[in-house]
């Protein structure tokens, strides 16, 4: 790929590889297909990544062209190093599409300095997809930050606790998905998790049911317990 490339380039490249039949499915999976092409796999763009490399201009570029395909492609090549403040906030107003969020956040949200602060900033926005970005960087911290202490998890508990009673689909799947993290990284957030949990459950809400319900039934099964004593079991020998 020359170092010269530019979105139009890029943009021509993914209208080629497009199949317009495949917007009927992604928009059965709720993702907003007014602006996408189409048929184009994350493995496909994960390719014109490698490709590509780590290319902060030519990711603004790409976000600015308002393409569902090329915005994914956008976070995936931008280089977090460079990624601002002010970016995050541009492209969280941005979000229109449940997978533009998750992409973002996993792909470059959660490599930036801002990653913890976000999670919690968003976390009191009222729009559903900054919201969605909020407990989307939760989950993704919990399982990608491997340096962060137990502390930074454990703030998020409470936020997630009050905003259990969102209805909105997007925002409960994510905020079940960020406790069900949490309580994944070690056996001592898994306790404290499953505590919020439970106190979810009591709330007299549809939304609060469903997410304790689901994530005590991962956290407390035996498959998570065992993989979680196994953890700390190597930590412990490690650390001799």
């Amino acid at each position: 790929m020359p170092d010269e490339i530019t979105a139009s380039q890029m943009l021509a490249r993914l209208r080629a590889k497009a199949d317009p039949r495949a917007r009927r499915g992604m928009a059965r999976f709720g993702i907003h297909v007014d602006n996408a092409l189409g048929g184009i796999s994350t493995p496909t763009l994960k390719k014109l990544a490698r490709e590509i490399g780590k290319d902060h201009q030519l990711a603004r570029d790409l976000w600015k062209s308002g393409l569902h395909e090329a915005r994914h492609l956008a976070a995936i090549i931008d280089d977090p190093a460079q990624v601002t403040e002010a970016q995050m906030e541009r492209w969280a107003k941005d979000f229109d599409s449940w997978d533009a969020v998750d992409c973002s956040c996993l792909y470059l949200f959660v490599n930036t300095p801002y990653a913890h602060r976000k999670a919690l900033e968003w976390s009191r926005r009222k729009e559903e997809f900054v919201k969605r970005a909020a407990f989307t960087l939760m989950a993704v911290l919990a399982v990608h930050d491997k340096k962060a202490i137990d502390a930074k998890f454990l703030k998020f508990l409470p936020i997630i606790k009050r905003q259990s009673t969102d209805e909105r689909n997007f925002v409960r799947k994510a905020a079940n998905w960020a406790l069900r993290q949490i309580g994944k990284r070690n056996l001592k957030l898994n306790k404290k998790a499953i505590e919020a949990a439970q106190e979810i459950r009591l709330i007299d809400s549809r939304s609060a049911r469903w997410i304790a319900a689901d994530a005590l039934r991962e956290l407390t099964s035996e498959a998570v317990q065992k993989r979680l004593r196994l953890r700390r079991t190597k930590v412990a020998v490690n650390e001799l």
